[in-house]
């Protein structure tokens, strides 16, 4: 079981940290801030760019939290956070098998492993955390957090709705 952890934790991890980097610095074929923040724009994020940047260090940060097993439930609220975002303003609308399975997939990932706690392998376990910050509480604390902090972001963090913002059509 540990090794099955220690692989999800790292896979998942480095993920995130790729996805992270490609809004913060445009590696990988990124956007770097400018570029991801019209995407945020076009999804009528306020202050778009600051919502890009907000969402990479959260990518980055979160998933090197996980890759480490480092401050795991930490980890699993900054990741659940931007999962519960680009479900709401991205793929919901397109359904399940259309486009939310991934974002759906990490989600799930992020807050069971914050319930679970990291495993055998770890900062937390070599630091004498894991057993104080794991399990099923730190599990629903973590979506807890994420859906408040996805709740503002969502709601204050946007403009009207993007249907709302087109211009009427002129008669």
């Amino acid at each position: 079981m540990s090794y099955g952890i220690l692989l999800l934790r790292v896979v998942v991890g480095v993920a995130f940290v790729g996805h992270g980097t490609q809004k913060l610095f445009g590696w990988f074929g990124g956007y770097g801030p400018k570029g991801t923040g019209g995407f945020f724009g076009s999804k009528g994020y306020r202050a778009p760019v600051l919502m890009a940047v907000a969402a990479g260090g959260s990518e980055a940060g979160g998933g090197t939290l996980l890759a480490l097993g480092f401050a795991t439930p930490l980890a699993g609220v900054l990741l659940a956070t931007v999962m519960i975002n680009a479900i709401a303003a991205v793929t919901f609308k397109r359904a399940f098998m259309l486009g939310s399975e991934v974002e759906i997939t990490y989600l799930t990932i992020a807050v069971s492993l914050a319930a679970t706690g990291p495993g055998r392998f770890s900062i937390d376990r070599a630091i004498g955390w894991d057993d104080n910050i794991s399990g099923v509480w730190w599990g629903v604390g973590a979506l807890g957090a994420a859906l408040i902090v996805s709740f503002v972001t969502l709601t204050l963090g946007r403009t009207r709705s993007v249907a709302q913002q087109e211009p009427a059509a002129q008669t």
